[in-house]
């Protein structure tokens, strides 16, 4: 256990403050290190943005926490420890989602009564609320990280900065990659509590046991293997927003404990006789369809009621006319410098077959394929022969347009790439790999399977080849 957990801060009133309780108080993460640039304590908000628990950073090396770019620019404890002066700098992070954060971090020096070095302490500031939403050149409308300009698109970038000021339940809704994710980001980050943290909670990713435990936190004993307390995702998310995706997963039973919470703000952790007070705002969202599972008895009607305060529809890709296009163009400059290419452009007769193609995984599948179309181009064009087969193989009219084939969702059929006598071993290898990666839908382990390795073996070629980054 962290020996910091010990200690107290005195003078400030008439009782002593323990120093975690008084960091977790402060709503901007903050991170404390010893002289050799090890964790001692991050705070209930650095624990929010990089999805860390304090417990797991201590005595890790920062560089493993933070996965900041300015670990191979120039540490700033360093250059604090040289100089014994505060350091600040814009810098990105990833969590442990692999999530690129844009943050400020200041770095200060922890001293001692003779003034000498005891530490560090650094700051961590989400500045993704202070991103540009619209691009300067006009060719493209941008919201947050989503992109459109169809008509569609434009109702719902204009609703989201009215909806972001109030703190009503939101429920978004809409087909399986329409960008639901992005929407609840975009709410939060134009919202008054942008300088909050924001949790999101995959309700389908968890057995109901834990889910309840990650939800709502418990206390010490409260179950076998209960050592510490345990705060919940609701609690982290204080003063910010918490996102419930995928709510039509909830267990009945959380339900009840979901809408008990949404009705009076007060949470009630497990083996706990005391309610907590928590400042969230709730944003929902699924792909099913909620009111055809109230009448099947599988979700509770007052909760529907509860969380369809506000209601966004996310429009299938099909149905955004020219996004397709826009969204084609604006991967393509993602990925050519991510990957290293020097891709510019889609010729004429891939960019009509993407087109035309129904999308039933939409803007999700789309940014998938133009990633495996960079990743196979060798030149600045991509042609039809860079697209996965199936686009090659679909033929208009097999799906209906919201990507179904007799009512069914329409599955792609894959087969392996050919490959031909001019390729080298090298472009062999790394199409095989690609195509059992896209069979797979990105399945390590499935994928080493097809392929015949080991996960490690497939992990250590996509690193090669710059599949993977």
């Amino acid at each position: 256990m962290s020996p910091i957990r010990g200690l107290q801060i005195k003078g400030l009133s008439d009782s002593t403050v323990a120093l975690p309780q008084f960091l977790n108080e402060i709503p901007v993460g903050i991170i404390v290190f010893n002289p050799d640039r090890r964790v001692v304590l991050i705070n209930r908000a650095l624990e929010a943005l990089t999805g860390f628990h304090s417990r797991e950073a201590y005595g890790i090396p920062c560089r493993y926490i933070l996965r900041s770019n300015l670990c191979m620019q120039g540490c700033q404890m360093k250059l604090v420890g040289e100089t014994s002066e505060p350091v600040c700098a814009e810098a990105n992070i990833i969590n442990r989602n692999r999530q690129k954060i844009s943050v400020r971090l200041t770095t200060g020096p922890i001293l001692d009564s003779r003034g000498h070095l005891a530490g560090f302490i650094k700051s961590v500031e989400d500045l993704r609320s202070c991103e540009d939403i619209v691009d300067e050149s006009g060719k493209s409308f941008l919201f947050g990280r989503m992109v459109g300009r169809s008509h569609e698109m434009q109702r719902i970038f204009r609703v989201i900065p009215v909806i972001a000021q109030t703190d009503s339940s939101v429920l978004i809704t809409g087909q399986t990659g329409t960008g639901k994710d992005f929407v609840a980001e975009a709410i939060h980050h134009a919202s008054n509590r942008a300088k909050g943290p924001f949790i999101k909670v995959n309700c389908g990713a968890l057995p109901e046991s834990l889910l309840e435990s990650e939800l709502f936190g418990h206390q010490k004993g409260a179950f076998t293997g209960a050592v510490e307390n345990k705060p919940g995702r609701f609690r982290l998310a204080h003063n910010g927003t918490l996102y419930l995706t995928e709510i039509g997963d909830l267990p009945l039973n959380l339900q009840v404990k979901l809408l008990s919470f949404l009705d009076d703000k007060v949470l009630h952790p497990l083996g706990s006789t005391k309610g907590v007070h928590v400042d969230v705002r709730v944003i929902a969202a699924t792909h099913r369809n909620l009111e055809q599972m109230v009448r099947e008895g599988r979700f509770r009607e007052d909760l529907l009621f509860r969380l369809n305060v506000v209601r966004l529809h996310l429009p299938p890709l099909v149905k955004r006319g020219d996004d397709i296009r826009m969204l084609m163009d604006h991967f393509l400059q993602t990925f050519s410098p991510r990957f290293k290419k020097k891709v510019t452009e889609v010729s004429d007769e891939a960019r009509h077959a993407l087109v035309n193609y129904p999308y039933p995984g939409n803007v999700r599948e789309l940014r998938n394929i133009v990633e495996y179309a960079v990743n196979v181009c060798e030149g600045n064009r991509i042609l039809l022969e860079h697209l996965p087969t199936y686009i090659l193989e679909y033929r208009p009219g097999e799906h209906e347009p919201n990507g179904v084939l007799n009512g069914v969702p329409a599955v792609p059929s894959f087969k392996l790439l050919e490959v031909g006598p001019d390729m080298s071993w090298t472009d062999t290898e790394r199409k095989m790999i690609l195509d059992a990666m896209l069979k797979t839908q990105g399945r390590r382990s499935e994928a080493a399977k097809i392929l015949g390795w080991g996960r490690s073996t497939l992990w250590r070629k996509l690193k090669r080849y710059g599949i993977m980054s």
